[in-house]
């Protein structure tokens, strides 16, 4: 981090005021440190055995000691600046024994020094004397890319560099690189296969061990489900062993392969390799024999023992027998066990041991002061003349469990903790500094564990990022002893869930008798806090030599690869650091963890254990913020009395020096000791420590700047501490007693439970700041960074969090029943919580102290207003800093009055509560109420109140009671509306309530209680309304006058009897009753959701209520009025059946259809579409049966067929006349498929009974009486006639639709519903711009409802429904111009259902296709389905005419004055097709709504035509087949077309071409491609224009043959047009033909179109009569 300086009161601080760097070395009191003088303020240090470097804040390095690397004749005194670098900007510096270095800002490493081992990562150099670069490249992406590094760590062979991505590399020599190789040195840095996956955020190297820190990616209380089965070798991870009453657990699953060999994998590189890894659970197989593999001297040197001696601490320990055949412990496996092949991994252990052994042993033959070029004095200095091998007696071939576990503890136990005499170096190793790099990913605990078998270090299953090992136990004395785990099920162990919860995508399992089941806890911290805080859930992990137990996992063996030190893994480690032969570790809570060696006292403790992590002793109070490590000594960074930081040493005493004298004076201190002198070099903010040197980094306090910022940070830790305290101290026993549940009450201990969990948040939070704080201090101290400032929002946000279950506790008197379980956990007086309090107030009540103590941490708000307001005085008023930091101070004021204010309020409900003396106290008293005021002193009274009532009102935080002697009435407040009211009756003094379902009129004492109870009850519905639905927080929208708005959001259960009662809503309320969008829910399912108006349903909604009958709910969703269903909607019934239309007071009224699906009987599937009158089928409607094959067209009454009516079979049958009762009943006519008819009298369904007469298809007839059900058999009593053929022809047939319903009586309810929706009560009769209005109305409901679902239309619809709000004004007489637009809004209103011109013709088109599809198409239903076309027509222009009442009548007139012709429009209709000689537009309904309507009706409307000329144009089509067989020119000249007009030649792509006699689809080309168009046009409007089209191609045609001046006269033209017609081949011609006749304006039959139609129809006619031969 680069520094910045920070500007006070105007002026810049001078340099030299802060980043001052001292030196010294030792801790006599007659220390003075040297001061090292720089032109820019030091930012980092790093110092090596006997040199050091040093990063100013411009980024340029200097370097100062030995350094032999340099190659000149003197070294220099002081700091030389390393010139290589001057073009870089570097940011940190690191310093091993003897080598050095730099990281840029731009994450690339330099590097110089001594390189005998590889440690620079330079290859072919033993020492590299200036800096290099060294570029750390990930070889296992395609292509290679060049890694960014954080940070970089230097030992005495070895440097370790963490990446931006959290990965750690490592290059030199040892096995403290931990990587899988045994080939050393290793020049190139490659990756630490083993912390792959992990979040590491720190790194350390010690002499010849490393250290790294990481961040477990999810909280030690997070717990999920684990893999089932090992990676590697596939064994089960978990076995469970039954016993008589238990179930044994155990998850000590270790894979067999404890090294992974490079050829173990063929082809695999080493770098992508998986680190050693692991186990095989050892009861996962009923024999686990074993066989001969021993382990020797892996990476020690001679210092390094493990004897056969026994531990002299241990009182378990047993000697181990030397085997009685080969002296080595031998282990027997079977040949199916995945075990490497032993010779192979006994060869790769060797190869390591020899290396070692080879460079100690030039380290002794070696001597001196100076450091040797080959770097042979690293090595540890400490020496032991022991070296044994450590055995295990010989195995049965069958080992049980037990007997394993009992020989591994055997072998462990004989690790000895030696005490020889030593033998000093005169140079000894040294440690670097470390890496400070913190990140905020919260994380779980990882445990990691290692297992002896006859000697042999297995480290735990490494495989997907999951593994399981063994428990370990750190409150354990005994240091050799090796932690097993048969953890029984009944005694199972925290940390065991949480094993390698560091892992991404792993979570372990937590065991539950047979099964395992997820355990799910809450993550500790906000979301945002992760982000901008330094996590506190880390891990520490270890790996390299251990001689001296510096690794810390409980013994003195090496490890190969990185293993998790349990024991700190719940202590919240914010660094670590290591030096020679020992390690330290600084947790959040501010202590200090070593472990190693402690010859001299680097420890800083007293006969503690020294191979696992234990407490350096300080004294009390003492709060350590940082640390630092040399060759043997530690150098603590602590908290001052006064804020200004102290020093403490902890080591070996280093004399002054003298000429030949030696520096070490043999002398040590047991625990640190005070340094006097720091209180004279200001205040420091780092500590740097390297062979025997010491380094501060200080500043001075210019402007008050750096002690606050000081203070600030003390502060902090100091409260996180007493915090920590209490929540290990107080809360935790107080929630393990078992009975202070019984104490507390099941409420009361809920509510002791969440405040306890948010009382760890601010815990939690505050620990993360103090590090945070920390790091501020120590990176640059811009204002700017500090989170405090930076992020109040997540401190704010924690501390309501806490203020509110506090005041609940207190107010449900949870305090007092907390004191008895208090005092008896920490005595009467509870002297210790007087303690933590640190009270001045010696008597204390303990009630009052236990308050006290839970309040303690809003109290710190004050301590935060008061620092930063400080803070704020040491810069200018006009500067941002000043403006960010007052800024800050005010919401920390204003937070700090709300929960004093909170608290106030909490104590005063409290009493209020102790002394109710209602019986309704339990109802009333809720946690989170609080008492405002109430009316004891008569203050309020209710009107019109009996002489001897007792009105007593109570308002509450969030309801208004009003208690009358045994009963009491709750008004919630949000849904209470309160107005002053003065009138002769009330007096000056009253205030109206109202509530959903009373009204109440109070009065005041004076006005001076009026005033004060409307402006209490008014600010607490403000409050209430604030605080939103759910406790989500919005802005009430309140008039200027601080009344609460009318029209609110709330919820309410309805109480009283009625339609509502035990109804709840939950919506918008205006003055007391529901308005506007809602949801009402009954008890028994049923739902409202949608529009309210005055409290009841009015508007869209849904609706929802359960049929008990069939056990299902019936639905409606659609319109509703005065709490009615009113409008259109639709209704699914629980029987199956959905009704789709209008309603009316509850019940189907106007048009509607009715689907009956199979859910509703499978026997009566059918559709209904027509008139409903009150709930019942009355006037005009199709029915189509499906199970019956029948559909019915006519008149109903009261859901009965009655009237005239038409129906149809899917045979064929044909039947039009009377219905009653729903039977054909009177007179009727029946026509079937093969044109029998019968004309007569009916009396059921196809029952016959009466006169009739039967008409053959022949023309015969049969006159009488008949009797019979058609298709039976008739019985029958008349005259047969068979006429003569003149008579035959005379004899009028009945035909269909003579009884049919006529077309202008159908579908009224559909017009009536438009006419409706325009305003109009009846056709025709309403107030022209009322209808406007409405229109205007229903678009901007649609466009109200496409903001919320905007999915529903597309991009253009929504742009119609704009274009569309534009209502198209005219005034006066419509002219051409006008009607363009009035036809181009018609168009887009047609195709917008929601206006109601295109409701009308999208239902129009609905009930058509019901009508005409399906059994409907029928051929005798044409001319009913042409009628039906012409009657819509003339109805819509009706309505159109309506909306613009200048259009002429139908058939009028518009004259076109501008003589301007619009692109769009159809030339047909313009009067110049006519002989009118004036310009201008034929209004009529089907040129105008024509081109709408028809293009939507046209398939069923055509395939009638086409059913109704079949037999014509099977004659037709089979004539046009065969006549097509025939060249052009054959064809021209059998249809009569003289020479002349015959082409001689035709143009193909501009090419002429003669025709020739085999010349085919030719001539005329161009004319028959224009004709098929035929078939794609729509109107009949666009069908003739097709056709006149055709006669102009053929005309052109003629005049290029014959000249411009040709005219045509009808025998020439007729047969080219026959032609013509023939070749274009048109299947249907015979029903375009009669569609255009039918269907064509009046006025366009008439002159030259008219003509042309008649050609066209006579080519039809004669094409049938044309004969071949």
């Amino acid at each position: 981090m680069l520094m910045e300086e920070q500007s006070c009161s105007g002026e810049e601080e001078d340099s030299r005021e802060k980043g001052v760097l001292y030196r010294w070395q030792g801790y006599s009191c007659r220390v003075t440190p040297e001061r090292l003088l720089l032109a820019r303020p030091v930012l980092h240090a790093a110092l090596g055995t006997s040199h050091g470097l040093l990063l100013t804040e411009d980024g340029r390095v200097y370097s100062f000691g030995e350094q032999p690397w340099k190659r000149v004749e003197s070294q220099p005194a002081g700091p030389v600046i390393e010139s290589v670098l001057s073009g870089q900007r570097v940011i940190s510096v690191s310093a091993g024994s003897y080598h050095c270095s730099a990281l840029t800002e731009d994450g690339l490493i330099h590097m110089w020094g001594e390189n005998s081992h590889g440690q620079c990562g330079i290859s072919g150099m033993d020492q590299v004397p200036s800096p290099t670069p060294v570029n750390v490249v990930d070889g296992e992406i395609h292509p290679p890319q060049l890694v960014r590094v954080l940070n970089v760590a230097c030992g005495a062979q070895h440097t370790l560099a963490l990446s931006r991505k959290h990965e750690v590399w490592a290059w030199g020599s040892g096995c403290q690189l931990g990587l899988v190789t045994n080939i050393f040195p290793v020049w190139k840095p490659q990756k630490v296969e083993h912390l792959v996956g992990r979040y590491v955020v720190q790194i350390a190297c010690g002499g010849f061990h490393s250290l790294a820190l990481v961040q477990i990616l999810s909280p030690p209380e997070d717990s999920q489900q684990a893999r089932e089965r090992c990676g590697q070798c596939k064994q089960s991870l978990y076995t469970m062993t039954d016993k008589d009453d238990h179930v044994i657990i155990s998850d000590d699953h270790y894979c067999p392969l404890g090294v992974e060999l490079t050829d173990s994998k063929e082809g695999r590189r080493s770098g992508q390799s998986s680190p050693a890894q692991t186990p095989k659970s050892k009861n996962s197989s009923p024999h686990f024999e074993v066989s001969p593999l021993t382990l020797k001297n892996i990476c020690e040197d001679p210092g390094f023992s493990v004897g056969s001696q026994q531990n002299t601490t241990s009182s378990e320990s047993q000697p181990v027998p030397a085997s009685s055949e080969t002296g080595h412990a031998c282990l027997r496996r079977t040949k199916s066990n995945p075990y490497p092949d032993e010779q192979a991994l006994t060869d790769y252990l060797k190869r390591i041991s020899d290396q070692i052994l080879a460079e100690q042993a030039e380290a002794a033959s070696l001597g001196g002061s100076h450091p040797p070029s080959r770097q042979s004095s690293l090595t540890c200095p400490f020496r032991s003349d022991e070296s044994d091998e450590l055995t295990l007696r010989p195995s049965s071939p069958t080992l049980s469990r037990t007997d394993i576990i009992h020989r591994q503890r055997c072998a462990s136990d004989t690790v000895t903790d030696r005490k020889h005499s030593l033998h000093l170096i005169p140079t000894l190793d040294s440690t670097s500094d470390d890496s400070s790099q913190h990140s905020s990913v919260d994380g779980g605990v990882c445990i990691s564990d290692h297992v002896i078998i006859n000697g042999c270090l297995f480290e735990p299953c490494e495989e997907g990022g999951e593994a399981a090992g063994l428990d370990f136990c750190p409150a354990d004395p005994l240091q050799g002893k090796k932690s097993t785990s048969l953890t029984d099920i009944t005694l199972v162990d925290a940390e065991a869930r949480n094993r390698r919860g560091s892992l991404p995508g792993f979570s372990p399992v937590s065991l539950s008798g047979s099964h395992r089941t997820n355990r799910l806890r809450a993550v500790v911290g906000t979301s945002e806090s992760r982000n901008l805080l330094p996590s506190l859930y880390t891990e520490v992990w270890s790996w390299g030599r251990g001689q001296e137990g510096q690794l810390g996992h409980g013994d003195y063996l090496p490890r190969l690869q990185p293993l998790c030190i349990k024991s700190l893994s719940k202590k919240e480690v914010v660094k670590i650091t290591a030096g020679a032969n020992h390690s330290l570790a600084l947790t959040a809570q501010c202590q200090v963890y070593s472990w190693g060696s402690d010859k001299f006292g680097q420890l800083g403790r007293i006969n503690a254990p020294s191979t696992v992590p234990n407490l350096a002793m300080t004294s009390e109070g003492i709060r350590v913020w940082d640390v630092a490590a040399g060759q043997t000594h530690t150098l603590l960074l602590a908290d001052g009395e006064r804020y200004q930081p102290i020093l403490y040493y902890s080591g070996e005493q280093v004399l002054e020096s003298t000429d030949g004298a030696h520096p070490l004076s043999g002398t040590y201190t047991q625990t640190p000791t005070l340094l006097p002198f720091c209180m004279n070099i200001g205040y420091v903010s780092k500590v740097f420590g390297g062979g025997l040197n010491c380094l501060a980094l200080a500043d001075q306090n210019a402007m008050g700047f750096i002690a606050t910022i000081h203070e600030l940070a003390s502060a902090e830790r100091k409260f996180y501490c007493t915090l920590s305290k209490v929540k290990s101290e107080i809360l935790s026993p107080l929630l393990a007693r078992a009975s202070l549940a019984l104490s507390l009450g099941q409420s009361s201990m809920l509510l002791f439970q969440e405040m306890a969990g948010s009382f760890s948040k601010i815990c939690h939070l505050t620990g993360q700041h103090s590090v945070s704080l920390t790091n501020f201090l120590q990176r640059g101290k811009v204002i700017k960074t500090l989170v405090l400032i930076k992020s109040t929002d997540i401190f704010m946000d924690t501390y309501k969090e806490y203020s509110d279950p506090v005041g609940n506790f207190l107010v449900m008197g949870g305090f007092q029943s907390l004191l008895k379980p208090s005092q008896e956990c920490f005595g009467k007086k509870l002297e210790l919580i007087q303690t933590l309090l640190d009270s001045k107030e010696k008597n204390a009540s303990p009630y009052d102290l236990l308050v006290n103590l839970f309040y303690m941490p809003l109290q710190h708000l004050h301590g935060y207003n008061r620092l930063l307001l400080k803070l704020a005085h040491c810069f200018e008023v006009n500067t941002e800093e000043y403006d960010w930091i007052q800024n800050g101070c005010s919401k920390y004021e204003a937070l700090a009055r709300l929960v004093s204010k909170q608290r106030r309020d909490a104590e005063a409900t409290f009493n209020f509560w102790k002394n109710f003396k209602g019986k309704n106290s339990e109802s009333l008293r809720k946690p989170s109420r609080r008492l405002v005021c109430e009316s004891s002193n008569k203050a309020l009274t209710l009107q019109n109140a009996g002489r001897f009532s007792a009105s007593w009102f109570i308002l509450f935080s969030d309801v208004l009671v009003h208690a009358q002697f045994s009963s009491h009435y709750v008004y919630p407040l949000a849904t209470l509306w309160v107005e002053p009211i003065s009138d002769e009756s009330v007096g000056q003094h009253g205030l109206k309530l109202t509530t959903p379902e009373d009204n109440f009129v109070v009065l005041a004492a004076s006005p001076l209680e009026k005033g004060k109870w409307l402006r209490a009850i008014n600010q607490a519905i403000e409050d209430v309304l604030a605080l939103g639905l759910n406790g989500r927080t919005r802005v009430s929208r309140s008039s200027q006058k601080g009344e609460p708005p009318v029209s609110r959001t709330s919820t309410y259960t309805f109480s009283k009897e009625g339609r509502l009662k035990d109804a709840t809503y939950e919506g918008r309320w205006l003055s007391g009753k529901p308005y506007g969008k809602g949801t009402l829910k009954w008890p028994d399912g049923t739902v409202y959701c949608g529009t309210f108006k005055n409290g009841l349903e009015d508007g869209f909604g849904d609706f929802m209520t359960p049929n008990t009958t069939l056990n299902k709910f019936e639905r409606y969703q659609g319109h509703w009025k005065e709490g009615k269903i009113h409008g259109f909607g639709t209704f699914w019934y629980a029987s199956g059946e959905v009704y789709e239309g209008s309603f009316r007071d509850n019940v189907c009224h106007g048009h509607g259809m009715l689907r009956s699906g199979k859910l509703a009987s499978p026997s009566s599937s059918s559709v209904f579409v027509g008139q409903w009158v009150q709930g019942k089928r009355t006037g005009y409607g199709v029915c189509d049966d499906f199970s019956r094959g029948e559909k019915y067209m006519g008149m109903w009454l009261d859901d009965q067929r009655h009237g005239v009516g038409v129906v149809i079979t899917q045979f064929g049958l044909y039947y039009e006349g009377n219905f009653c009762n729903n039977k054909m009943m009177g007179n009727g006519t029946l026509l079937c498929d093969d044109d029998t008819v019968f004309e007569g009298e009916f009396s059921e369904d196809w029952t016959l009974c009466g006169k009739g007469v039967l008409f053959m298809a022949n023309g015969d007839s049969l006159d009488g009486v008949f009797d019979g059900h058609w298709g039976d058999g008739l019985r029958v009593a008349g005259t047969f006639t068979k006429p003569f053929e003149a008579l035959r022809r005379e004899r009028k047939i009945p035909v269909a639709g003579q009884h049919a319903v006529p077309a202008e009586d159908k579908w009224k309810a559909v017009f009536d519903e438009c006419w409706s929706r325009l305003g109009c009560e009846a056709p025709g009769e309403g107030v022209h711009e009322k209808a406007w209005e409405n229109i205007a109305v229903a678009l901007t409901a649609r466009h109200r409802q496409q903001r919320y679902r905007p999915e529903e239309l597309s991009r253009s619809q929504t742009k119609m429904l704009d274009s569309l709000e534009v209502i198209p004004q005219h005034v006066g007489p419509v002219t051409a111009d006008s009607y363009n637009n009035i036809r181009r809004y018609l168009l887009k209103a047609c195709d917008t259902p929601h206006h109601p011109l295109g409701w009308l013709l999208e239902t129009l088109v609905t009930v058509y296709r019901m009508t005409y599809v399906g059994v409907g198409s029928n051929r005798r239903l044409l001319q009913q389905a042409v009628e039906e076309i012409q009657s819509y027509l003339t109805r819509i222009f009706q309505i159109v005419r309506f909306l613009f009442p200048g259009l002429p009548e139908d058939g009028g007139f518009i004259l076109d004055t501008s003589n301007s012709s619009d692109e769009g429009t159809e030339s047909l209709n313009s009067s110049t097709h006519s002989e009118t000689p004036q310009q201008g537009w034929l209004v009529s309904s089907s040129s105008l709504l024509l081109p709408v309507l028809l293009p939507r009706l046209y398939p069923p409307l055509f395939t009638l035509y086409t059913l109704e000329k079949e037999r014509e144009e099977e004659v037709y089509w089979s004539c046009v087949l065969r006549l097509n067989k025939q060249p052009d020119l054959a064809l021209l000249a059998f249809l009569g077309v003289q020479q002349k007009f015959c082409p001689v030649s035709i143009s193909v792509l501009g090419e002429k071409k003669q025709v020739l006699p085999c010349t085919k689809d030719a001539c005329f080309a161009t004319a028959v491609e224009t004709l098929q168009q035929i078939s794609t046009a729509f109107t009949p409007s666009d069908k003739l224009q097709v056709i006149q089209l055709t006669f102009e191609e053929i005309t052109q045609d003629m005049q290029a043959l014959l000249g411009q001046d040709f005219l045509w006269c009808m025998d020439d033209l007729f047969p080219i047009f026959l032609y013509v017609v023939l070749r274009a081949r048109i299947r249907n011609l015979g029903s375009e033909v009669s569609l255009i006749e039918d269907l064509t304006d009046p006025t366009l039959q008439l002159g030259q179109l008219g003509f042309m139609l008649t050609t066209l129809k006579a080519c039809y006619n004669q094409i049938q009569l044309e004969k071949t031969t």
